[in-house]
């Protein structure tokens, strides 16, 4: 008797026949998209069960290793015990641009432990993305440089997590367009440690802590070895430069300071490369009640109020997500925004009258002192109105800021091709390309806080009644209580910025609906300002319980 055919579940919760036949992109009944999400597996003897077995009547693996979830609307096992091993994971969620998440744990014939990561470099039909070695030579220098500079940036975070070796190991990294990705998460200590029931996080009261595991002492002179081939294959633009930091980081020891002279190094090439080409940067945004709501807690800039001559204009989009109802989120919106406009007005005049190149971490120290400043205004309003607990008004934030430093290159002075992205809040920023969809904030709620912390799972986490409750927003709490994120990003390649409050990427809408917008942008199809209304559009006609603002950049 033949066995039926397998099928892949609608991930859509409400969907009333969510069975679908394996290979098709809509649901029958819903005409949701379907979700193939493929996973890596890691585990002792993983790599040996044969291709074209269903583990678990839910695994089909597609090849060594890659499974395929065929219900992904429902939650996957978790282990009990959290060990060293996956423990970085949960400590790193917050850089999942480059990180895997782990997703789920699934024990294989009662016998073998399998534990399977999420958002790895494998496209929706099983394949790997490039490696980095494999993808080195046939891509600019700029992007060469950036792809470095990302790699610098993860060794210290990797580092303090004894995960290191995932930096050293080349088959490990993989590259999607513009960034970096790792397949896993490479342990610095011994993978035949044991690992018993103490191994819990120390964030769970009355646990033994984990014993930290002995560190193998890499250094940058080991990350550097690694890069060594490719320094050699790069473009001669680079190469000279690139050998050079290669050298000094062989010679140096392994502090903080040293790393972060490297790191000067390499941000000034990286500069100087991307401000070769022209950057042109056009802005739209606005901003709906929605059909459900009868007033719009939300604000954005810019909007449909547009000074055409604000000098701010194009280089900065913002997104308020108002909290406290009528008068409350309303209000902290707008003052978030009226303050906030001026302050990087000022900011600009500060950078066109400095002569000096700003390193990145000075122009984060700049922008969170701005936030702190809108954070003390709103907070203060609240202290004024006695506002208390619940009653106290605040607002979500995340802000684009292209910023225009000028870069003195062998060709003359340029434009710098810099990114900023300030975020408080679940209000969200993505990178879309005809390509590929880049979610590159993380939400700031209660489920991402148990991530960090070693508790949970995020698909775990986010099953908890508040597990999407804001851990903090603008105005709720002194300014020392808050910590926004700022990171920046480079430009080096054509594509969309949009920002969003959550009336719009709640439900993934986002991730299922991109690429026919951001094709038809792309193609010169709609113009930037007709997008964000298909947006909001879309945002209405399958959310429709919150307001909505747009900002495309």
């Amino acid at each position: 008797m033949s066995s039926p055919p397998l099928q892949i579940q609608c991930s859509n919760p409400t969907c009333l026949h969510p069975a679908n036949h394996l290979g098709q992109h809509l649901c029958d009944r819903c005409q949701m998209p379907l979700v193939y999400r493929h996973l890596w597996a890691i585990g002792n003897g993983v790599a040996e069960i044969p291709v074209g077995t269903v583990v678990g009547d839910r695994y089909l693996i597609k090849q060594p290793q890659v499974w395929l979830d065929t219900q992904p609307g429902s939650r996957p096992n978790t282990p009990e015990i959290f060990s060293r091993r996956i423990l970085p994971y949960l400590h790193l969620f917050t850089d999942r641009l480059h990180i895997p998440e782990l997703y789920g744990f699934h024990l294989h014939n009662e016998e073998i432990p399998v534990f399977l990561l999420d958002n790895v470099p494998i496209d929706e039909t099983g394949q790997f993305q490039t490696t980095l070695d494999s993808a080195w030579a046939s891509v600019s220098p700029v992007r060469q440089v950036y792809w470095l500079w990302q790699l610098l940036q993860l060794w210290k975070p990797l580092k303090a997590q004894y995960v290191a070796t995932s930096l050293l190991t080349p088959d490990n990294i993989f590259v999607e367009g513009w960034r970096v990705r790792l397949l896993e998460l490479l342990p610095d200590f011994e993978e035949d440690e044991e690992i018993d029931d103490t191994d819990i996080p120390t964030a769970l009261p009355g646990r033994t802590p984990v014993e930290e595991p002995k560190s193998s002492g890499f250094t940058l002179g080991d990350l550097a070895m690694v890069w060594q081939p490719w320094v050699e294959k790069s473009h001669p633009a680079v190469k000279g430069e690139l050998r050079a930091i290669c050298q000094q980081m062989q010679a140096a020891d392994n502090t903080e300071q040293v790393r972060q002279t490297i790191a000067v190094a390499l941000n000034r090439l990286l500069l100087e490369q991307s401000s070769q080409t022209t950057l042109q940067v056009q802005v739209s945004g606005a901003t709906t009640t929605g059909p459900q709501r009868s007033h719009n807690e939300d604000a954005c800039y810019p909007d449909r109020r547009l000074n055409p001559n604000d000098a701010l204009l194009p280089h900065v989009g913002i997104i308020c997500d108002g909290i406290g109802g009528h008068e409350g989120g309303e209000v902290a919106s707008q003052l978030a925004l009226n303050h906030l406009k001026p302050l990087i007005r000022n900011l600009f005049h500060e950078f066109q009258e400095r002569t000096e190149l700003a390193l990145p971490l000075e122009v984060e120290q700049d922008l969170e002192s701005i936030v702190r400043i809108v954070n003390g205004a709103i907070a203060k309003q609240n202290d004024d109105q006695k506002r208390a607990l619940r009653q106290r008004m605040g607002t979500t934030l995340v802000m684009g800021l292209q910023l225009p430093q000028t870069v003195n290159t062998p060709s003359g002075m340029n434009h710098s091709h810099e990114l900023y992205l300030v975020h408080v809040g679940d209000s969200r920023a993505y990178w879309l390309t005809p390509r590929y969809c880049h979610q590159l904030t993380i939400d700031d709620d209660v489920a991402t806080r148990e991530v960090r912390l070693g508790r949970s799972l995020y698909q775990e986490a986010l099953d908890r009644p508040d597990g999407g409750a804001l851990t903090q927003a603008l105005g709720t709490r002194d300014s020392e209580a808050l910590h926004p994120t700022v990171r920046r990003f480079l430009i080096e390649e054509s594509g969309i910025l949009l920002l969003c409050s959550d009336g719009l990427s709640d439900n993934d809408r986002v991730e299922q609906t991109w690429a026919q917008i951001t094709n038809a942008v792309c193609k010169g199809k709609i113009a930037l300002e007709d997008a964000v209304q298909s947006w909001l559009q879309l945002a209405d006609d399958y959310n429709g319980h919150d307001n909505t603002s747009v900002v495309m950049m």
